[in-house]
């Protein structure tokens, strides 16, 4: 057998540190059976020998040190210290000081090399390049190395970056880690900003506690360093390039956020408190831009826009995002606001991407990060190619505790961390009592962003000092954490008497510092009015331009120029190979501007999108299967059949003049909308559309829908164009195939918050489009919910010539041809929406005498045309019945929004009644015959005479 030796051979010069343990793991296979390791690697070893150690005179040591056991060779030693060293290196963590409440048993054992069988003896023996080749020059041997490895690893910040895959981003890592860049001194000057810092955050608190007694404010008490870690990150950030960057965070330190990081008024602040009038506090210079709706929200939920202005010259622009109650919904939003910062959508194809020029910080809550599944989706979204955002940095403002409850009953992980290895993202745990700590995490946050585009995420654990508000009193459920909490100094205590102690302030500086800040405190009060007596309630309703409606707008284009269009997105490369069968699918467009030509609802779409590029508008379509349709029916984006390449027609289209993206999505509904939502937010100027695969899918989004969409511009003022296309119709597919819950997205509407539109013919669905890109920008801008077809999507009779695009434009009321032309005649008036529709014209050929019958198809449901249906009924002078004819159940559908609309407005004498689906449970039939069945004898009782209306 080859014997392990030690002295000097070039061949081992290049390993060291844990490569060399490598190496000596495998020869020790090697030595138990040759079989055991590669051919490469045994033969390599059967040329080479055993890997040799470096020779190297032992350190001077403690005499009185204990000796390792005789039986350790030397090559045993150094890879016992070898893997002393991972070990720290790996679970280090386990022992460092990053619980500022000291409640949290730290593990030892891991860091401690007599578990290794070593002594410091033969820690001193060892080089050590071999076990920390990236220490600093002074560090002269093993044991020094492994004290120093144990100071970087078990220290104020806590690593865990070993679940990252990449060899080149964990080398960085460690080099980093190791070198001892992070845990550098601070200049002095920066030391004191940073406890200046620390004293306007705890002062602000204090201020608002003794003034405002007993309102919530949800204090960052405990978690202090956040103010300066964001600071830092956005300072950073900024040197980097970055233009924009996004926050995004719930209530916990909203307050100080806001005022010490997007720099809000204190006295606007403490006027939200007082419930007095605080809009005439608005800075002048408009350096911040505050949006305000007309039913507004709670002050901890509310954002602001920042300038951060270098002589006279914006030099960045910092935003906190809006948010409501659910926690960390807010997280999709920021990404889709900070997607849209990045990108360039002037040309067109794809918009031009450059991440570095905005940047996403997300704060999270240690029970929220691991609870909220909506945090997995958005983590999902940070590598892929629609939705990636160049490393967004994520903070868990760790108060160890959720409301009341522990951590023991809210995760099944050691750290409320854990979900973002999976994500393979860098994890640093710092102790929020060390600042210095924080900034020096922060300044690593930053270099790995801008150096790999990947997330990053810092667990700020400190505590919470009061309750979960400031209302509650924590010792009545956590008695024992809170024993600890109110015999903890602050942070702004510990830091002062750190400087202190090194000469850096005084205790007349630190009196100095605080009294500065309460007098501007003070002063801040002093400018706020008096609560308001006398509230408006005029104050509460929508402005003009939102009640008004949307204006007339031309939706058509030109004849020629469709056709041109249409003609230019069916020319394709010689070289690009179109799969047969789509191929003549496709060419059959051709034929839609001939005399007798029809264009359905894909081609109606693509002509529409193709007409809105070429006004300059862009549009970012994404969904699950959205590059080729759920249905198989849209193909934007072609694959080459011999070779897989890809090629988007509208990308060549030579009159566009803004970009088109088209994403297949993530199979994720709420993390998507959430995105699209703030994308649109972010870029008003683009028709962003968000398509589900089949519309109760939506439902997964529903905390979107009711909390931003819906609500935003009456809490917030803040705008939205966003498209939702929801796929919708009975087809027998079942309960979860056949309703976009229609009934939804009626239940939130109110005050023209958005357009609820269920279409039935091609042209109508290109001008709805046409008309949503031109609001775009407009006052009366407002999300569009349609409810798309799915077995309609190739009948004939939703397909529309070429002249109604051109020379049509948007109706909310359709009437049906050949019908209520002898209006004395007309007795029943069936009002329907949608797919229904279509089938009750279908059936109508069998229906012999219908001159007491006529059919209008609501398209457009909200806002509700009453004016126009009001003249339509005021024609029919003998009508005795107004039906609504539905295919969803009673309590589903339209029927609950529209019976008082139509009531109101009927004729009098008029029954108004329904015709449909029982009420139910579930939205649809399982089984597709007595679906058809069903749905025989709706079309049948509508069309029949002297039936009864609904159930």
């Amino acid at each position: 057998m080859i014997k392990p030796s030690i002295g000097h051979d070039p061949i081992w010069q290049g390993f060291h540190g844990p490569n060399l343990g490598y190496i000596i793991e495998l020869y020790e296979k090697y030595l138990e059976d040759p079989e055991l390791v590669d051919p490469e690697m045994r033969a390599f070893f059967e040329k080479w020998g055993p890997p040799i150690i470096p020779k190297e005179e032992p350190q001077t040591v403690n005499t009185e040190a204990k000796s390792s056991p005789p039986s350790l060779t030397k090559m045993e030693k150094v890879l016992s210290a070898i893997r002393l060293a991972d070990r720290i290196r790996y679970f280090g963590h386990l022992a460092a000081n990053i619980y500022p409440l000291n409640d949290h048993v730290q593990n030892n054992e891991v860091v401690d090399p007599e578990n290794y069988g070593l002594s410091e003896q033969d820690l001193s023996t060892i080089p050590a390049s071999m076990i920390c080749p990236d220490a600093p020059e002074e560090i002269r041997n093993g044991l020094e190395a492994i004290n120093y490895l144990k100071k970087v690893y078990t220290g104020s910040i806590a690593f865990e970056y070993h679940h990252v895959a990449n060899l080149e981003e964990k080398k960085w890592l460690r080099q980093k880690i190791e070198t001892g860049g992070i845990l550098h001194a601070f200049k002095k000057e920066k030391r004191i900003s940073i406890l200046k810092r620390l004293i306007q955050v705890e002062e602000f608190e204090k201020f608002l506690h003794r003034t405002f007694p007993g309102q919530k404010r949800f204090s960052i008490e405990g978690l202090d360093s956040m103010v300066p870690l964001l600071d830092e990150l956005i300072s950073e950030a900024v040197k980097e390039g970055a233009k924009t960057i996004n926050i995004g965070m719930a209530h916990r330190g909203r307050l100080n956020v806001l005022a010490h990081v997007l720099g809000k008024p204190y006295e606007m602040i403490f006027a939200e408190f007082q419930h007095a009038p605080n809009k005439e506090l608005v800075p002048s210079e408009g350096s911040i831009g505050i949006n305000y709706g007309w039913t507004g929200d709670v002050k901890y939920h509310l954002g602001l826009d920042r300038k951060i202005k270098e002589e006279n010259t914006v030099k960045a622009r910092i935003t906190l995002a809006n948010n409501p109650s659910h926690l960390e919904f807010v997280g999709a939003v920021v990404e889709g606001f900070t997607r849209a910062a990045q990108e360039d959508r002037t040309k067109k194809g794809f918009p031009e991407h450059t991440p570095s020029t905005a940047m996403s910080i997300l704060i999270h809550g240690d029970a929220a990060f691991p609870g909220q599944g909506i945090v997995a989706e958005t983590l999902n979204l940070s590598r892929l190619k629609g939705y990636q955002t160049g490393g967004t940095i994520h903070i868990i403002a760790n108060n160890t505790i959720g409301f009341t409850t522990e951590s023991a009953d809210s995760r099944s992980t050691r750290y409320a961390s854990d979900l973002a290895k999976g994500y393979e993202i860098p994890i640093l745990h710092v102790n929020a009592d060390d600042p210095e700590a924080c900034l020096a995490a922060a300044q690593l946050a930053i270099e790995y962003r801008t150096k790999f585009n990947k997330d990053f995420l810092i667990d700020l654990i400190g505590y919470r000092r009061f309750g979960h508000n400031e209302m509650d009193e924590p010792m009545t459920t956590n008695p024992l954490m809170y024993r600890l909490i109110r015999q903890h100094p602050t942070v702004k205590e510990l830091y002062g008497k750190r400087l202190n102690a090194e000469g850096l302030v005084s205790a007349e500086d630190m009196k100095k510092f605080t009294e500065d800040v309460h007098e501007r405190l003070q002063k801040a009060y002093e400018k706020v009015p008096k609560e308001k007596e006398d509230h408006d309630l005029k104050e509460t309703e929508p402005p003009e331009t939102v009640e008004k409606g949307l204006p007339k707008i031309n939706t058509g284009v030109p004849y020629e120029l469709l056709k041109q269009i249409n003609e230019e997105l069916l020319t394709w490369p010689d070289d690009f190979h179109v799969f047969g069968k789509l191929a003549k699918i496709l060419k059959r467009r051709l034929d839609a501007f001939n005399e007798n030509g029809k264009i359905d609802w894909a081609l109606a779409e693509t002509l529409a999108f193709a007409s809105i590029i070429s006004d300059g508008i862009p549009v970012r379509l994404t969904g699950q299967d959205s590059e080729r349709g759920t249905f198989a029916h849209r193909h934007l984006v072609l694959h080459d059949s011999e070779n897989g390449k890809v090629y988007l027609p509208l990308h060549q289209l030579s009159t566009a003049k803004a970009s088109f993206s088209v994403h297949n999505s993530p199979l994720s509904e709420a993390a998507v909308v959430g995105f699209e939502y703030g994308y649109n937010v972010f870029a008003p100027e683009t028709l962003v559309l968000w398509e589900a695969q089949y519309g109760d899918f939506s439902n997964v989004a529903q905390v979107v829908f009711d909390q931003f969409i819906a609500a935003s511009r009456a809490k917030w003022g803040q705008k939205s164009g966003l498209v939702m296309l929801l796929p919708h119709g009975y087809e027998g597919q079942g309960p979860e195939h056949s309703s976009g819950r229609l009934e939804r997205f009626l239940a939130l509407a109110a005050e023209n918050n958005w357009t609820v539109a269920n279409l039935t013919t091609a042209a109508q669905y290109f001008h709805i489009l046409r008309r949503q890109a031109a609001i775009l920008q407009k006052e009366e801008v407002r999300p569009l919910v349609i409810m798309t077809p799915k077995s309609l999507l190739r009948n004939p009779l939703v397909a529309s010539s070429g002249h109604e695009l051109s020379e049509g434009e948007f109706k909310s009321l359709i009437e049906q041809n050949g019908l209520g032309m002898e209006t004395d005649k007309v007795e029943r008036i069936l009002l329907c929406s949608g797919k229904i529709g279509i089938e009750l014209a279908e059936k109508l050929k069998t229906v012999e005498k219908k001159d007491w019958l006529h059919i209008i198809r609501v398209e457009e449901i909200y806002p509700f045309p009453m004016k126009q249906m009001k003249k339509l009924f005021d024609r029919y002078p003998n009508v005795k019945e107004i039906i609504w004819v539905q295919e969803e159940p009673k309590n589903m559908g339209a029927w609950s929004f529209v019976e008082p609309l139509i009531k109101e407005i009927a004729p009098s004498g008029a029954e108004v009644s329904y015709i449909g689906r029982r009420r139910r449970s579930s939205p649809a039939e399982g089984d597709p015959i007595v679906h058809k069945l069903e749905q025989a004898r709706i079309i049948n009782a509508a069309l029949t005479r002297n039936e009864q209306g609904g159930i």
